[in-house]
């Protein structure tokens, strides 16, 4: 059973008096900002000039450039893109950490892949929400937190785990749970799991099924509204109940339907290529890939998102969405 930490497994006197430098002030930054100086921890941020410096000025922080934040904290949390991580970490924040500084990743892309190399002296950890970052803000302000993973990479103070525990109690999580797990775990997981089903998956499911019903005849808005609409309705289902409570929640036309179409048209086959595209993750090809498309200026990438923004279900749906926010 995994071991999960709440409330009372985390103690914030791990970060009173320190420093704690936020880089990056996007969505997931932003929040853990605000998050972690309501629980009255002293919070500085770290980030290149733009909006977000603009933003995190309005807000009442404390900003410098990456490197001078990281000189000045005591916790440092690495919350700039995936792909910004190892160039900025290379030239302004693996030089510029002091000596047993506590480091977090909320993704450990980086680390899992060998991209980031941190020095030997301070403490490396993870801390990883599962909700976006809007959700995170909005958890904490309501009194409650999203559920988040913890792991610890690098020991060199004695007490990472106790240190990532308050950075999560910070944030809220450990009202929830927080899961113990690894870098390795956590990325994989992460990676697999878009690729297979969240992203991946559901959008091709959706795609397909829309495609099917038009090339039989049937009027491309009656499709997006049963594939695509209704998709939401059955998620929130088997969120809220599980996926025995959202099959008690439909019909029983549905239930059998589902049932026993539902394994034929995704039989071991589809469990089959989810098996070698977990294994390109795991073996690092995925990695190597996606660094090559982005370091190429992600031509590959933008051709795939301009198909699917001329897709009919697109084309479709954004007329009707329109009309569902006008009434029109």
């Amino acid at each position: 059973m995994a071991k999960i930490y709440r409330e009372g497994d985390a103690d914030l006197s791990e970060l009173r008096g320190k420093v704690v430098a936020i880089l990056g002030y996007g969505i997931q930054g932003r929040s853990w900002a605000l998050n972690m100086r309501d629980s009255g921890l002293n919070v500085i941020v770290g980030v290149r000039p733009g909006k977000s410096l603009d933003l995190a000025k309005q807000e009442g922080f404390e900003t410098h450039g990456v490197a001078e934040a990281t000189r000045m904290a005591d916790v440092v949390a690495v919350l700039l893109p995936d792909m910004v991580q190892p160039k900025v970490w290379e030239s302004e924040i693996g030089p510029n950490l002091k000596p047993g500084s506590l480091v977090v990743f909320a993704h450990g892309f980086n680390i899992r892949f060998n991209l980031i190399k941190p020095p030997s002296n301070v403490d490396v950890t993870l801390v990883a929400p599962k909700a976006p970052g809007r959700a995170v803000r909005d958890e904490y302000l309501r009194g409650w937190g999203v559920p988040a993973l913890v792991a610890v990479h690098q020991d060199y103070t004695g007490r990472a785990l106790k240190r990532a525990l308050a950075v999560a109690k910070a944030n809220g999580f450990t009202r929830v749970g927080v899961i113990e797990t690894t870098f390795a775990e956590e990325t994989e997981t992460d990676l697999i799991g878009e690729q297979t089903v969240l992203v991946g998956g559901l959008m091709e499911l959706i795609k397909k099924g829309f495609e099917t019903m038009v090339e039989l005849g049937y009027q491309p808005e009656v499709a997006y509204f049963e594939v695509l609409n209704e998709a939401k309705l059955i998620m929130d289902l088997i969120w809220e109940r599980g996926i025995y409570g959202m099959l008690n929640g439909v019909s029983e036309t549905a239930r059998y339907g589902g049932l026993t179409v539902g394994p034929y048209v995704l039989d071991d086959t589809v469990k089959e290529r989810m098996r070698k595209a977990a294994e390109r993750v795991r073996n690092g090809e995925f990695a190597r890939e996606w660094l090559n498309e982005y370091e190429g200026g992600m031509r590959n990438l933008n051709r795939l998102l301009n198909e699917i923004k001329n897709h009919r279900i697109e084309v479709v749906g954004e007329e009707l969405r329109r009309m569902m926010r006008s009434g029109k």
